[in-house]
């Protein structure tokens, strides 16, 4: 007599899940295709946040308005910031790399919450449409991606509640995911797997996690009381009614210092797993990578109060966050240094995806610069709220983190599709990129030293060359995006097939078939303990005489 076994819940839920390319269009559980659906909805809101950048640029080649209205720049600088930052960055260095590549690193068949997983997800597209839409419906906020109050108390009532709304649901995806991820790598982690041989996208996952879930209910309270300022005229932040705008920049920016950490460190653990593929190197100072990391979470929740050095701080606290600033950068240098010690001396392999790796630590290395600069109260006086500070901002924010998202494409294209991207559009990708961004964004810190304000559309005519040299590196900066679309969509169907592991790295992920089945391993998964043992095998082969060397002839 056959006995039926009838499915478990989730096999049953697997079964009535859409195949092929409608999967992608689901409701999935699948965290492989959940981290592709974060990719791709969040390169669509890039291509968006792109277009509205253009749109600035070509408003200041000249130095009057006579591109768009005031008013619409201001909506149009706006909606460009939130989607960058909110739609773009945040949700792909996070949500697609950390759910592709996490449940891999531990070991696991999926994350800790597959369900709420879906969920933080499909909050984005929602949010994203309900952004936009209020430029066409009643017109966007006003007041900068900071919603400064009074600013935005006074102009754009419907446009900032749109605005308000939209980033919390945007804040609640964060919070979910973080929460997510925090499970997974402490609570799913393979037998005999340490927490200090994780890779470390890992820990850098782990560590952004949990400033996601601590800093970011912050904001979401801070922008709920805004809102009550706007809709029933409490004065919580309203100067005319005996609110404090100064407890809104502290609140604020509790939250939106963290966020640059929260857009950076994924990008230092996805760098720090490209770099020792391409280099056959092992990571350079692995514990001193992870303890700094940990130095970074700390130090990024103490020093929000660096952005309101003119906002009449008292001297006391100037001194206290200046020199929490300048101690931040010394875990920062230490990941810097490991990343040139982990090249030197290694067979580099000239490929895109090293190119915008390398590309990222030049562009943040000048970025960070710029910023212990900004630390110093003097300095900071004078050129706040300048052109000085777009450009440190854009060194960090896109030179390094979009710089390492498009790295990371490249590195795991092959694990995603199963076909490799063609290189030599890649380097001249990574060429165009590279020479638009600095000629867009490195004239800029001369503008701000010269005093060229930031956020208006008008300017002294003094300016007006320099501002044209810097939307001619925009334009490249568009046009760059248009050889990476081809690559992207040709390669997928007729790119060269490139193996389950193509680049003969280590970690998990890649001991695996590419595209990977739907739970990532057929049979058990490796216990992988040295992810960046590159050359280990060799040195054992030297040790012991009893095994062959790499060509085979006994010793």
């Amino acid at each position: 007599m056959t006995i039926s076994i009838p499915p478990t819940s989730q096999q049953s839920t697997e079964s009535l899940q859409p195949k092929g390319w409608l999967r992608y269009f689901s409701f999935s559980l699948d965290h492989k295709v959940i981290g592709l659906q974060y990719l791709v909805c969040g390169f669509i809101f890039y291509l968006i946040g792109g277009a509205l950048a253009s749109a600035i640029r070509v408003e200041l080649t000249s130095p009057i308005s006579d591109f768009m209205a005031r008013d619409v720049y201001n909506q149009v600088l706006t909606l460009h910031g939130t989607i960058m930052i909110f739609l773009w960055i945040v949700p792909v260095v996070n949500g697609a790399f950390g759910n592709y590549l996490i449940p891999f690193y531990v070991g696991a068949r999926d994350m800790a919450f597959p369900r709420l997983n879906a969920v933080a997800f499909w909050l984005i597209p929602p949010a994203g449409l309900l952004l936009i839409s209020s430029y066409f419906i009643t017109g966007a906020a006003q007041s900068g991606w900071t919603a400064y109050p009074p600013l935005s108390i006074t102009t754009a009532e419907a446009g900032q509640i749109i605005w308000i709304l939209s980033v919390l649901l945007l804040g609640g995806s964060s919070i979910f995911g973080g929460i997510n991820f925090i499970a997974t790598i402490l609570k799913l982690r393979r037998p005999g797997l340490k927490l200090m041989q994780l890779p470390m996208y890992c820990w850098a996952m782990l560590g952004t996690s949990v400033l996601v879930v601590l800093s970011t209910p912050v904001l979401a309270g801070t922008l709920v009381l805004l809102s009550f300022d706007i809709v029933a005229h409490t004065g919580f932040f309203n100067p005319v009614l005996g609110g404090n705008v100064i407890v809104y920049q502290h609140l604020f920016w509790f939250y939106s210092h963290p966020a640059v950490y929260i857009m950076v460190l994924p990008a230092f653990g996805l760098v720090s797993e490209i770099l020792p593929v391409h280099c056959r190197k092992p990571l350079f100072g692995y514990p001193t990578m992870v303890y700094s990391i940990m130095a970074i979470v700390v130090l990024g929740l103490v020093v929000w109060a660096h952005h309101m050095f003119t906002s009449g701080t008292p001297p006391w606290m100037r001194l206290f966050f200046t020199i929490a600033t300048a101690f931040i950068a010394v875990p920062t240098g230490i990941k810097f240094f490991n990343w040139v010690a982990t090249l030197w001396g290694g067979r580099i392999s000239l490929n895109s995806a090293i190119l915008f790796s390398c590309g990222f630590i030049v562009n943040f290395v000048l970025g960070g610069i710029t910023g212990v600069a900004l630390a110093q109260v003097p300095f900071d006086v004078h050129v706040h709220d300048t052109y000085f500070v777009v450009a440190h901002f854009h060194y960090i924010v896109y030179g390094g983190s979009v710089f390492v998202i498009f790295a990371s494409i490249y590195h795991w294209y092959p694990k995603f599709t199963g076909r490799m991207l063609d290189e030599n559009l890649g380097r001249f990708h990574f060429l165009i990129t590279f020479i638009g961004f600095n000629l867009c964004f490195a004239p800029q810190h001369w503008l701000g030293l010269n005093g060229m304000p930031r956020r208006v559309a008008e300017y002294d005519p003094q300016f007006t060359f320099i501002n044209q040299l810097s939307s001619v590196g925009a334009l490249l900066m568009a046009v760059s995006t248009l050889p990476f679309l081809w690559n992207v969509f040709h390669s997928a169907f007729k790119g060269r097939i490139a193996g389950d592991n193509p680049w003969e790295a280590l970690t998990p992920e890649w001991l695996t078939s590419s595209p990977p089945p739907i739970e990532n391993w057929v049979g058990e998964a490796p216990l992988v303990s040295e992810p960046y043992g590159y050359g280990m095998r060799k040195i054992k082969q030297k040790v012991d005489p009893t095994e062959e060397d790499l060509g085979g002839n006994s010793k």
